[in-house]
């Protein structure tokens, strides 16, 4: 990004941890725009999706799935569970853990922030022909799955 005083340093602009970080600010920025429009933000979407995909499991287990931390994990299911998005009761094997399960309105919220992302994404990909977008989702898969989850 360019302030006033113009463009940054050039070793800046050839780093790609820089680079990925300037365009992951511009990608949130855009999506957290396009989730408002629901009411939601995107810890919702990443729960809704993974209970969509993976099927009913206890909010540990989803937070670890989906790197939510535990009261970030609670105050997402609360708001979810009031809104009729989901549905938590006791584990029948350890009452003292829930399982969470998707609803069908929760289904139906899904699909709606799907559309919602979707046209998030292109905005955010608008440049870029679809050859390369997929070059890029190919690049940036390969950096994550090699780094894995090296949080140090």
């Amino acid at each position: 990004m360019d302030t006033p005083e113009g463009p940054p340093p050039q070793r800046l602009r050839a780093l790609p941890s820089r680079l990925t970080n300037q365009a992951a600010l511009t990608a949130n920025r855009i999506v957290d725009k396009a989730l408002a429009q629901a009411g939601v933000r995107r810890y919702h979407y990443a729960l809704l999706a993974a209970l969509e995909e993976y099927g009913p499991a206890s909010q540990a287990a989803l937070g670890r799935r989906i790197g939510i931390d535990r009261s970030d994990m609670v105050a997402t299911v609360n708001d979810l569970a009031e809104r009729r998005l989901l549905e938590r009761a006791p584990d029948p094997e350890d009452r003292r853990r829930n399982i969470v399960t998707i609803t069908a309105a929760g289904r139906r919220q899904l699909t709606h922030l799907d559309r919602l992302l979707a046209a998030a994404q292109d905005e955010f990909l608008a440049p870029l022909p679809a050859a390369d977008r997929r070059n890029l989702i190919d690049l940036l898969t390969r950096l994550i799955e090699h780094h894995g989850d090296k949080r140090d």
